[in-house]
């Protein structure tokens, strides 16, 4: 099934690729047969956008050459080729060569599509060690805003710093052009160039490599890209330059807000071509909701330079191919696949929980927390947070009180876990049964207990929390939550029963990573060989299935109730809630990203497109109903970039009608 809401324009997609072609110093005709030959490798792929290095028609080590008339006059005359070949190939191409300018010469980006739309001079010129370049050329800082070119092939091409490239088929797509230095320069004319609009930012460049330099290049272009709240693409010179004092590596990259999406293997003297897929929705979403962007005003202004951007094919989704954007979407969003940087990410994690803990201790002066032990993922991690504020506070863990509450979907598992954690940590361990109560309470309002609905079940969470308080108020301590943020997402909880707490830690936690967490801590805090047997249960805690354990257990003591066959899949709603919380996107985006990322069912824990659906539809109705749960949340920390605080990141109306969501999930099911 195909349909025009999944083409990349209507994702907020544009493909760009980033080349470092192979090259012969001032051999333009070699060089410019190679440049076309990249261009039609590029357009085999759909890409729209097409990047070439600093001086790449010439070649930038050509030195005093560049003194020869001509070098320029046939270099101009490529630039001719390049764009005639842009427009057949339907490709937008921004290329470097030197230009006479009134009399000067500049080193030069021009950004062609079968129209040669602009001609963008270089800032800032580098004049020390290697660099020679105030030897031939002028700075584009000293070009009268408004210019335009006079004579030639160019004549009459807008000319200068001043030029935004605008599609015209595409609002959010607006380029900016700067060449290698001044990316460099301690203000980059990209900065301008982002307040004034630019989303996609190009650098053509020729940096030489030397030791430890590549790591300081990333960098900076990952920082540059989230400075600007932009894409940047950075196209890099290759060794086929002079190797005469130094040696170009070819170290092309595209990067987007402080992300890099693709980079080129270094000192390859074949032609290298990096592709991306370049989201100008999240950008346009990243501006919106950020104050100092909005606030800040460029100190210069643009000429808006308009241009067709080239549509690419429309994106198919079968039944048996759903890889249809070219970048990395991870399956866990909030779980890094690298391990040192998810051990990294639970380190910071689990000190912001504590700390966040201590100084709610500190503040109210308190001594002991009450807390409830299922032998569950939540609240071992609460459990565990809370050891690292009492351990960092200097407080005895007994002034911990553990309660373990088993009920009637309990199983054996769980209720050993749970002891075994709460004697093995050394807090003060209790244990108090809740059936009884829950008998009489049912008995009280007059509830059919073989009647297992949700009266059945929050009677039981609600029972729990209400031991929980009173105890809390017996003791003078203070109930720690432990619900996560997947839960509170999907109003997976009980209003008023594990909703409710003195001090959510837990709060900004997805369930993707709680387990992760836990895994970390045994790893870790208990690694020790004294602490094996606190490291085996915590290992056990993580494998246990997901259940909130409210339902009667089978005849054999097995479960009957797991979560994620009820209410969908986390590792699906913690995906859902990042796309559509961190970045605002609709659910066509979000359901095109999903099928990105998990694949068919014929993929090894893939979903079909039918059950992807289904667990998006599930998710929206659920977030847009339990919202009032959210709006009468306890305190707890932020850990993230998506919280649903609503003192904090997330201020909705518990009213909210999710019809024009449900609306577009109706018409994808309908494709």
């Amino acid at each position: 099934m195909t349909s025009s809401i999944f083409t990349h324009a209507a994702l907020g997609l544009v493909r760009v690729a980033s080349v470092t072609p192979e090259l012969r110093v001032a051999d333009v005709q070699f060089n410019t047969a190679a440049i076309i030959a990249a261009m039609r490798s590029a357009a085999e792929v759909d890409c729209q956008l097409v990047l070439f290095p600093e001086m790449g028609i010439t070649g930038y080590t050509c030195g005093d050459l560049y003194l020869q008339s001509l070098l320029i006059e046939q270099a101009a005359l490529a630039l001719v080729e390049i764009n005639q070949q842009a427009g057949v190939l339907g490709l937008c191409v921004a290329v470097g060569l030197p230009i006479r300018h009134k009399g000067r010469l500049y080193n030069c980006a021009a950004f062609v599509d079968g129209t040669v739309r602009g001609v963008v001079p270089k800032s800032y010129l580098p004049n020390n060690n290697e660099f020679y370049d105030q030897r031939w050329y002028t700075s584009g800082l000293l070009v009268p805003t408004g210019g335009e070119c006079l004579a030639g092939v160019l004549q009459g091409v807008p000319f200068g710093i001043d030029l935004l490239f605008c599609a015209n088929n595409m609002p959010a797509c607006v380029i900016g052009l700067e060449i290698c230095e001044d990316l460099w320069a301690v203000h980059p004319p990209s900065n301008d160039m982002a307040l004034a609009g630019g989303t996609v930012l190009l650098n053509l460049s020729a940096s030489p490599d030397q030791l430890g330099k590549s790591d300081y290049r990333r960098e900076l272009i990952k920082q540059q890209s989230a400075r600007c709240l932009a894409a940047y693409i950075y196209a890099a010179a290759g060794p086929g330059e002079s190797s005469m004092d130094v040696v170009y590596g070819g170290h092309s990259m595209i990067a987007e807000n402080g992300s890099l999406l693709a980079e080129a293997t270094r000192f390859q003297f074949d032609t290298q071509v990096i592709v991306a897929d370049l989201d100008l929705q999240r950008l346009a979403h990243e501006r919106q909701n950020n104050s100092s962007f909005l606030q800040a005003v460029a100190p210069r202004l643009f000429r808006e330079i308009g241009f067709e951007l080239a549509k690419t094919a429309q994106v198919a989704i079968t039944a048996t191919e759903s890889k249809i954007i070219n970048r990395f979407i991870p399956r866990t969003p909030f779980v890094p696949s690298d391990l040192a940087q998810r051990a990294k990410n639970c380190e910071e994690i689990f000190t912001i929980q504590a700390t966040g803990l201590m100084k709610r201790l500190r503040h109210i002066r308190a001594k002991r927390v009450v807390i409830g032990i299922s032998g569950g993922l939540d609240s071992t991690l609460a459990l565990l947070a809370t050891i690292r504020a009492f351990d960092r506070l200097g407080l005895p863990r007994s002034g911990i009180v553990a309660i373990t509450m088993p009920g009637f979907g309990t199983t054996s598992r769980t209720y050993d876990n749970a002891l075994a954690l709460m004697r093995l940590l050394g807090v003060t361990m209790r244990e108090i049964p809740i059936r009884d109560a829950v008998h009489q309470h049912f008995r009280d309002i007059d509830h059919d207990e073989n009647k297992h609905d949700v009266t059945y079940e929050n009677a039981q969470a609600r029972e729990r929390t209400q031991i929980l308080m009173d105890i809390s108020n017996e003791i003078g301590a203070f109930v720690v939550g432990t619900g996560d943020l997947s839960e509170s997402a999907l109003g997976w909880m009980t209003f008023n029963g594990d909703h409710m707490s003195m001090y959510h830690v837990n709060v900004g936690v997805p369930k993707t990573l709680v387990k992760y967490m836990i895994a970390w801590c045994a790893e870790s805090e208990f690694a020790a060989a004294s602490d094996a047997q606190i490291s085996a249960v915590l290992h056990d805690i993580v494998a246990t299935p997901i259940t909130p354990e409210l339902l009667p257990l089978d005849k054999q003591g097995g479960l009957q109730q797991e979560t994620e066959k009820t209410v969908g899949p986390y590792e699906l709603h913690d995906f859902f809630l990042f796309y559509v919380v961190r970045y605002g996107f609709a659910p066509r985006k979000v359901y095109a990203l999903a099928l990105h990322a998990f694949g068919t069912a014929a993929v090894v824990n893939g979903y079909s497109h039918s059950e992807i659906l289904k667990w998006l539809r599930v998710f929206y109705s659920r977030f847009f109903t339990q919202q009032f749960k959210r709006s009468a949340m306890p305190d707890g920390p932020k850990v993230g970039s998506v919280a649903l605080s609503p003192r904090g990141d997330w201020r909705m109306p518990s009213d909210a009608s999710a019809a024009v969501w449900l609306a577009e999930l109706d018409m994808l099911a309908a494709i």
